[in-house]
């Protein structure tokens, strides 16, 4: 049934888009002028009204090159965007993750920025950041927005607690957070809970800080699995917290990060691990009074490093009109643009001169612990490994939730992660 629904929502997306303009039947051009088709997976109201404002601006200046903004959806753009490039009626510029891109790279269906972008924009996004959307030498993306991992914390309890504060500058380890989480635990709340309804992308991006790659490309081009002790340090702390010291809820487990939030609220945990934009739902849901703050995620033998996956804005490689498309895009990510779009969607800029903005380097509800992060962010461990959709769904996720839950122990894990993982990684680098 749910597959059902599924493919009549995508269906219904598909059409959606045809009847709001997404094709390109009559060469993209509107009464003499060229029109763009945006897809925007903009779905916060600030974030919403930004991009759309963006979108006006640029129609007020620029007569000859119309944009016509479409909403799509995070829920359902993997396979709406399938179905409108196999129908040949992909949308011009294309909002996306760069963890969804390979497939479409390799696929032929995006096109190879390299020859289209301004110096200004190659230069002011740093080079690890262009390394999330680059696949084969090829760069299929411009990566804009970003998000740590960070501790979200109710203030009042840590304080009681006694506990040392860390901050970006003098982190937590991975083991003194362990102990942490312990002395945070008392009657009727535990001192962490870990959301992890999709268990795979929090430990392997937190796994870089302890040195984990767990992916290996050798001089061939091909990808092997291989699990040593820093791919351990990160699942291994959350087992210990929630089946041998219990300073981590075992219910939290199944859960999506904003279903963790009423128990922050109510003081069942003191510390919840999210991605850096939930602070706009603290805001907003909040009880009156509730004191909270921003930390660093852990540190390991690499520091703060974590792996991410940007926000994307690419061009169809069917668009008849790729430099525009580009040039769209180079207005939409000017420093004081990419700013509004941050702000709306509660994140951090890729580009240098957007991130030294003072106005991200704030205390006030922790912009300055996350513009402190930025630096350490990596491309996301399995960004560019072809198979990685389907060891992550077969594999990793049912082999992770069990470890966590003490189904297991670490050795069938690695076993699983590693020995499954690569019969699965091999069948797509035959």
């Amino acid at each position: 049934m749910r597959a059902l629904v599924r493919d009549a929502a995508v269906a219904a997306t598909a059409l959606a888009l045809l009847l709001t303009g997404c094709g390109g039947g009559d060469g993209g051009r509107d009464d003499g002028r060229i029109t763009l088709r945006f897809q925007s997976l903009a779905w916060q109201k600030e974030s919403v009204d930004a991009n759309k404002q963006l979108v006006r601006e640029w129609n007020a200046s620029h007569p000859e090159v119309r944009v016509e903004y479409v909403q799509g959806s995070w829920d359902s753009v993997h396979d709406q965007l399938l179905t409108s490039f196999e129908g040949d009626e992909a949308p011009d510029v294309i909002h996306d993750a760069s963890d969804d891109l390979a497939d479409f790279a390799y696929g032929g269906y995006l096109a190879d920025l390299r020859s289209l972008l301004p110096d200004r924009l190659t230069a002011d996004i740093p080079q690890q950041s262009w390394r999330t959307s680059t696949f084969d030498d090829g760069v299929y993306g411009v990566p804009f927005l970003q998000e740590p991992r960070v501790l979200i914390a109710n203030t009042k309890v840590l304080k009681a607690s006694g506990v040392r504060i860390p901050t970006p500058a003098r982190p937590w380890s991975w083991p003194e957070f362990r102990q942490v989480t312990k002395k945070l635990t008392g009657k009727g709340r535990y001192g962490v809970a870990w959301p992890l309804k999709e268990p795979v992308s929090v430990t392997l991006n937190l796994g870089l800080s302890a040195g984990g790659e767990l992916f290996h490309r050798g001089a061939d081009g091909k990808v092997t699995l291989a699990m040593d002790d820093g791919d351990l340090v990160v699942p291994r702390t959350i087992h210990d917290q929630v089946d041998t010291d219990h300073s981590a809820a075992r219910t939290a487990l199944g859960m999506g990060g904003g279903d963790a939030l009423p128990g922050l609220f109510g003081g069942k945990y003191a510390m919840v691990p999210l991605g850096f934009s939930y602070r706009q739902q603290v805001v907003e849901q909040a009880p009156k009074g509730f004191e909270w703050t921003v930390l660093p995620a852990p540190a390991g033998s690499e520091g703060l490093a974590q792996g991410v996956s940007p926000q994307t804005l690419s061009v169809a490689e069917d668009s008849p009109h790729k430099k525009e498309a580009v040039e769209f895009i180079d207005f939409l990510l000017r420093p004081a643009n990419m700013v509004r779009l941050a702000k709306g969607d509660w994140m951090l800029p890729t580009g240098r001169a957007a991130l030294a903005d003072p106005s991200l380097h704030t205390a006030d509800l922790g912009w300055s612990t996350g513009a402190a992060l930025a630096g350490a962010l990596r491309s996301a461990p399995a960004q560019s490994v072809r198979g990685y959709p389907e060891w992550k769904d077969k594999v990793a996720t049912p082999a992770l939730q069990e470890y966590y839950s003490g189904a297991i122990d670490a050795a069938e894990l690695r076993k699983r992660l590693v020995e499954d993982g690569n019969r699965v990684l091999a069948r797509y680098q035959r």
